[in-house]
């Protein structure tokens, strides 16, 4: 009896609530700017910004800045599942952290479901923000990156 309120305190504690609502925030600004873009792109070119930094599309299948992009399909959903490891990693981790952890976890949280999320409806991520110097591209990424 005990321990059941315990879990019941903690699942709706004020921290949790919080936590839960800026994943959740994330997760929506995430969305709404992959979209945005996406549909953006189907009609038009990239979005010039200054001389360092564009909109452009590019469909990522590996991890972070296309790390371990492959076309092949075992290695693919290996990557997916490793990211969904990490996400049930990260909510532990937030469970366990103090008010500012679980509040930074939460952000990291936020962009981790909606990469994963676009991985399984898209099975890719839209990376859009592409920083470059002259020539050189440094990475092109999304904000959840």
């Amino acid at each position: 009896m005990n321990i059941s309120k315990n879990i019941k305190k903690k699942i709706f504690s004020k921290e949790a609530i919080i936590s839960l609502l800026v994943v959740f925030s994330v997760f929506v600004l995430d969305r709404f700017t992959k979209v945005a873009i996406i549909n953006h792109q189907l009609n038009n070119q990239s979005i010039f910004v200054n001389e360092y930094l564009n909109f452009e599309l590019i469909w990522n299948t590996g991890i972070g800045f296309g790390l371990f992009s492959q076309n092949a399909n075992i290695y693919y959903h290996l990557i997916s599942l490793l990211i969904f490891s990490v996400i049930i990693f990260l909510v532990y981790l937030t469970s366990k952290a103090s008010f500012l952890e679980k509040i930074l976890f939460s952000l990291v949280l936020g962009g981790a479901v909606g990469n994963f999320y676009d991985r399984l409806i898209y099975f890719a991520v839209p990376d859009f923000i592409d920083f470059h110097i002259n020539n050189f591209h440094w990475f092109t990424f999304n904000i959840a990156d």
